[in-house]
């Protein structure tokens, strides 16, 4: 039986590329036409932003995320200033890639940090809003929609985190094989230090 090629650097870039532009469709032609009391939407782009960054680090989260609010700034219906997707999806990329070292697949971690993101997002979403004087960024609108924003993004985080480490599992047992590979058995290294039992 043949071994699988190694996943490469640029694998898992093209990976999260594609799995990027599979948010942004999702998020065009399916979730912003959801008649979903309040007239508010799952952000999938930024629960995507949130789980890539959760597994392959900061940097990936950084450039995930500027992309993907670059996108999302600029893909119709957009009727926002350009830059504050960007912006907001950047800094959530970043802070959620910091927890990345933390994080366990087979516990309930991702999904919480995921949720953190998602509030975190809305919440700095609707402050630029009211900095750059969005009529729709007033206390009044954002008491009404960050609550429902935040609870539909929860109640979808589950699907999009299992999808996302779904794809980028073979990455993840790769580096983890990368490293296994140099660790030093604890067994060998006391026979080669002098420290045996027999000794």
């Amino acid at each position: 039986m043949l071994n699988a090629p190694e996943p490469t650097p640029a694998g898992r870039h093209l990976t999260a590329a594609l799995v990027l532009v599979v948010a942004l469709v999702l998020q065009v032609s399916v979730a912003n036409r959801l008649p979903l009391p309040g007239a508010v939407t799952p952000d999938l782009v930024l629960l995507t932003v949130v789980a890539l960054a959760l597994v392959n680090g900061s940097l990936t989260g950084v450039v995930v995320g500027f992309c993907a609010g670059l996108a999302a700034d600029i893909i119709p219906p957009a009727d926002h200033t350009i830059g504050r997707y960007a912006l907001v999806y950047c800094i959530i990329g970043y802070v959620c890639g910091m927890a990345s070292a933390e994080m366990d697949r087979k516990s309930v971690v991702p999904f919480l940090a995921v949720a953190v993101g998602a509030l975190a997002g809305t919440t700095v979403y609707a402050l630029t809003g009211a900095l750059l004087g969005d009529p729709r960024a007033s206390w009044t609108i954002v008491a009404r929609m960050v609550p429902l924003q935040v609870f539909y993004d929860v109640v979808a985080s589950p699907f999009v985190v299992w999808a996302v480490l779904r794809v980028t599992r073979r990455y993840e047992r790769a580096d983890r094989a990368s490293r296994d590979r140099f660790a030093l058995p604890a067994a060998k290294y006391r026979a080669m230090s002098g420290r045996g039992t027999g000794l």
